[in-house]
């Protein structure tokens, strides 16, 4: 098996926290099963994050293989997605509420930016133990609704694999290409600005 978690680390001389640089989204999974000690631990660190008013607008819906509930979200993705989230121990499913709970005002501003937040959270508290994640928006949005018959106030995020990580030489030719692939970002010169468009000195 490639040393996947080498590869796709980030480079080592860009200084970054272990725990950044080890992130990364893979698209195999062995069949090991998540404790639920560990889950804990993840949606406590998605609990944490910063939001606006501490509104704290996130909701997880929650699948592990064999459930309804899993079964319910997988029917959601898109086939290609499905082709290798089939192999993910524990599928979520993220939701933003889109109003205040204080007085019913409208949060669309910032919903899903904050759930954007808590996401990023509980990913980075899975790498710390060994699991990893996969965010996905190639899905069925009027499915979603239907299958969990979601209030008006709540929006659709992203639906997440989690698991440990597989071996990729189990996956077909197409999907095996992509998980060997070196990781990229676009320079911070793309990214930071001082004016838009003016690249910031750093």
């Amino acid at each position: 098996m490639p040393d996947l978690e080498h590869l796709k680390h980030a480079p080592a001389d860009l200084g970054l926290n272990d725990l950044i640089a080890s992130r990364w989204s893979p698209r195999v999974y062995t069949d090991k099963p998540v404790s639920n000690e560990d889950l804990k631990k993840i949606f406590t660190a998605a609990s944490w994050a910063a939001s606006s008013s501490n509104e704290q607008p996130w909701r997880f819906i929650i699948g592990h293989k064999g459930d309804d509930t899993y079964n319910k979200i997988f029917d959601c993705l898109v086939e290609f997605n499905q082709s290798w989230a089939k192999s993910a121990p524990v599928l979520i499913l993220t939701l933003a509420k889109t109003t205040f709970t204080k007085d019913g005002s409208p949060n669309n501003a910032w919903a899903l930016h904050d759930t954007g937040a808590a996401s990023a959270n509980m990913c980075l508290q899975a790498i710390a133990l060994g699991i990893h994640t996969h965010g996905m928006a190639g899905f069925d949005k009027d499915k979603v609704r239907t299958h969990f018959n979601l209030p008006a106030e709540y929006t659709e995020g992203a639906i997440w694999t989690l698991g440990y990580l597989g071996d990729p030489e189990t996956l077909p030719k197409h999907l095996k290409k992509m998980e060997l692939a070196p990781r990229t970002r676009k320079p911070l010169s793309e990214l930071v600005f001082t004016e838009f468009g003016t690249p910031a000195k750093l």
